[in-house]
């Protein structure tokens, strides 16, 4: 059956695989890595104009390595998991640096850079070098998961072990990147998460899943995610028309965005809560401030936890004195300042300008 397998998935992306991607049959590791570490954690409909405009503004590896940061995170601004941009400069630079601006062949050296696991790995190789590395994720997972009937959790050792040695005896040796393309396609198009395409799909009759009805209940997870709730209320303290802001630099969620003066709250704060607020009425006492707008309430929805919180406009006659990571930029100057979404959707439709001069 499992030769089968193979031989029916490649039939398939032959003749019925119409899945369009802007870099899919791309051969250049460069492009091949960025548009993998794009799609972390990413959907392919929002990754693809992210990938263009990368691919644009750093058209080879020393582009993007010799380019200021704060190009790089403003051009990154929205799609989240900023992680994975610091390991994208990162990377970047060490390949400038000690491999002369060529990206690396061997899979455990790819394997070592900065934010590269094994998929990443295995997708760089197969895709550019037609190397046989199988590649594992989320769709390939769940397709040979459902297939073959394998019950255990697939993010529990031992499903993963197994899955993994499955997926290499799965790999068509010759064709590793075209294969390890077609599969994880067809994990999106056809053997999806949620109402999969069972009723048209080639391999119905051979599914394990599908024979014994357990579709919906394959693959199985063992791990649940906590999510917590926070507050974050900012003050955006306004003195002589110029607005006060700093880069998140702590071990937390936005690292190396901005942001404007945080309080973060235990709980949801009323109205009179926030002029009441220690933190907030300080900044009142202080500087002569005084309260002009609060916004709307905002929620953003991250992984692990969900950000609620308001924008307080403060504004102030006396000059301010936040500490030395603060800044003051005027509020024409915000585009040039990467921010998370959570302040990027209140500005936006505060009607402020984040294009880049």
């Amino acid at each position: 059956m499992k030769p089968f397998f193979t031989s029916k998935l490649l039939a398939w992306n032959s003749k019925n695989n119409k899945r369009a991607m802007p870099w899919k049959g791309e051969k250049d590791p460069y492009k091949i890595w960025l548009s993998e570490i794009i799609l972390q954690q990413t959907r392919v409909e929002q990754g693809w104009d992210y990938y263009l405009k990368f691919i644009k503004a750093f058209p080879t590896v020393k582009h993007l390595a010799t380019a200021p940061e704060t190009q790089v995170f403003k051009l990154w601004e929205g799609l989240g998991y900023y992680s994975r941009c610091k390991n994208l400069i990162a990377t970047a630079k060490i390949i400038h640096q000690q491999y002369k601006d060529v990206f690396p062949t061997v899979y455990n050296e790819i394997l070592a850079l900065k934010g590269i696991g094994s998929y990443t790995a295995a997708a760089i190789t197969s895709f550019a070098f037609n190397l046989p590395y199988a590649v594992v994720d989320g769709n390939v997972l769940r397709v040979m998961a459902r297939m073959f009937g394998i019950r255990q959790p697939i993010d529990s050792s031992k499903g993963k072990a197994l899955l993994t040695s499955l997926a290499n005896e799965l790999l068509d040796k010759q064709l590793p990147g075209i294969y390890n393309q077609a599969i994880m396609d067809f994990g999106a198009v056809v053997c999806k998460p949620k109402l999969p395409l069972c009723d048209d799909c080639v391999m119905q009759k051979e599914c394990a899943a599908y024979i014994e009805g357990l579709v919906d209940e394959i693959p199985a997870k063992e791990k649940k995610i906590i999510k917590r709730s926070r507050w974050f209320y900012y003050i955006i303290i306004n003195y002589k028309n110029s607005v006060y802001i700093r880069l998140r630099t702590g071990k937390d969620i936005w690292q190396n965005l901005h942001e404007f003066v945080l309080v973060e709250a235990d709980n949801k704060l009323s109205g009179d809560d926030i002029a009441g607020h220690k933190a907030i009425k300080q900044y009142i006492d202080k500087y002569n401030g005084k309260i002009t707008g609060t916004s709307k309430h905002y929620v953003q929805q991250l992984t692990h936890q969900t950000i609620h919180g308001q924008f307080i406009e403060l504004t102030v006659s006396r000059l301010p004195r936040l500490g030395k990571d603060f800044i003051a930029v005027l509020p024409k100057d915000l585009a040039l300042y990467a921010f998370p979404k959570f302040i990027t959707t209140y500005l936006l439709e505060k009607n402020v300008n984040l294009s880049q001069h």
